[in-house]
């Protein structure tokens, strides 16, 4: 599951210290710059300046924690589904997203960083992860919600990064991106079956789409003139599109969606410019943006604490993997011995 745009930086400690530019080898520099003109793709074993493998580190490991920390809102409805059907959905769906995040752990690791930094960095609350994630889920509507607005826009996001100038992350958002967007249909058919039913339920799947709807729209990253690392991503294919024409394409693509579903979108502002051939809609809450990016959100303590307990509960199977490990690696020198 993805989520806004990775322009948000780290919390460092040091945000008044500015940053000193790293002086690169011209020729280098130019062989690099060459390629990346050329839309060509950049792998690990291959040189590459500082500040493009920092840039990757950032995204990469923000993506892997935000598809770790998602699977939180939706795992604590996997013991209250409505059927064996929906359980079942919703068990191989936050499965997805755990392997996601592995997926990127390793694509950020080809980088030089080890994942015991990265997790060091999220479980400490410096690094940051998507501000989706800091709400809550009050009802089975929410999760057919998710699935389709929130998982709608991480597609929206994740398929130009498959044509990332980085092979490792390119590579790995291709599966990524297959199994999003099973998650969206699962999410947009459990939504449709719902305003099929009741009152009660049409009614339960309109107030989910009030309150995630904005959510949504804030989660493809500010506006372009306030997004300050997206003009040098995109220089360096790292980003393709900008925040402002993936969330343009997110609303134009949702909005007939809805109509079938027979849902409002909470927006009076939401409407067709013929002369623009988009739809125009309302202002977004940034505000109410930074203030969850920055940990001061409904659910940021409970997300981190939950994430944190789990991965010092799991401490004793990764003991017993690294003892394995070590006894059949002793096997295998003792037999070639």
């Amino acid at each position: 599951m993805y989520t806004q745009s990775f322009s948000v930086p780290d919390d460092t400690g040091q945000k008044h210290i500015k940053a000193v530019a790293a002086v690169e080898p011209p020729e280098l520099m130019a062989k690099f710059d060459a390629r990346i003109d050329a839309d060509g793709r950049i792998e690990p074993q291959d040189w590459m300046p500082d500040a493009y493998r920092k840039t990757l580190v950032r995204q990469i490991s923000q993506h892997a924690h935000s598809e770790i920390v998602g699977m939180l809102p939706e795992g604590n409805w996997i013991s209250r589904a409505p059927s064996l059907k929906r359980k079942a959905i919703l068990i191989a769906k936050v499965q997805d997203e755990g392997g996601h995040g592995l997926y990127l752990y390793s694509a950020a690791e080809t980088l030089g960083t080890s994942r015991d930094q990265m997790l060091e960095a999220l479980h400490s609350g410096k690094a940051k992860y998507s501000s989706i994630f800091n709400y809550p889920t009050l009802n089975w509507a929410d999760i057919g919600v998710i699935g389709w607005l929130v998982d709608g826009a991480a597609i929206m996001n994740q398929v130009p990064l498959c044509r990332c100038s980085y092979g490792p992350y390119a590579r790995a958002m291709i599966r990524v991106c297959k199994e999003e967007s099973f998650h969206q249909r699962q999410g947009y058919e459990a939504l449709l079956v719902m305003m099929r039913g009741t009152d009660e339920q049409k009614a339960m799947v309109q107030d989910a789409v009030n309150r995630w709807w904005w959510k949504c729209l804030a989660m493809f990253g500010p506006p372009d003139t306030d997004s300050p690392h997206s003009a040098q991503g995109m220089r360096w294919g790292i980003k393709r599109v900008s925040n402002d024409d993936l969330r343009q394409k997110f609303i134009d693509a949702t909005v007939p969606q809805a109509k079938v579903l027979g849902i409002t979108l909470p927006d009076p502002d939401l409407k067709w410019n013929e002369e623009r051939g988009h739809y125009d809609h309302g202002q977004i809450d940034w505000d109410e943006f930074w203030t969850t990016v920055n940990g001061h959100g409904p659910c940021n303590k409970e997300r981190l604490s939950t994430r944190v307990k789990a991965h010092n509960d799991g401490q004793w199977v990764r003991d017993a993997a690294q003892a394995h490990a070590r006894k059949q690696q002793q096997r295998a020198m003792k037999e070639a011995a």
